[in-house]
């Protein structure tokens, strides 16, 4: 890849990192808040067992966001290593070495695999 395009890249991953960070501390300031609403002097009342069933799903979907969101922060930090550490085999496979394409880096910038590679992954898993 030419240095441009290495360069827009890193934006792009940077820009990235920066939303799901972000995405993560609104996960955990949502979370704070639920700690400290249920240490109040309404907590003496107790909820009817559909609104605990209710707040009880709201976490446990709050939490598999911000599992997913990990994830991606966790890609995002490994293409940036790879990126750094070594420049030259940037955006090639991993699997077949084929150049992965800057349209694809600039679409979804933490990709490792070509879309061919990609499709048998995912073929193989589903089977």
């Amino acid at each position: 890849m030419k240095k441009k395009e290495l360069e827009h890249i890193e934006k792009r991953l940077l820009q990235e990192r920066d939303k799901a960070r972000r995405a993560l501390g609104l996960f955990d300031e949502m979370a704070k808040a639920d700690r400290e609403s249920g240490d109040s002097n309404l907590s003496a009342y107790t909820d009817h067992m559909a609104d605990q069933g209710t707040e009880a799903m709201e976490r446990e979907k709050a939490a598999l966001f911000a599992t997913k969101e990990g994830r991606y922060l966790y890609r995002l930090q490994e293409a940036l290593r790879r990126l750094h550490s070594d420049p030259k085999n940037f955006g090639k496979c991993h699997t077949c070495g084929a150049d992965l394409g800057f349209e694809r880096l600039d679409a979804l910038p933490h990709a490792r695999y070509c879309i061919d590679c990609k499709r048998k992954e995912e073929e193989e898993s589903a089977a």
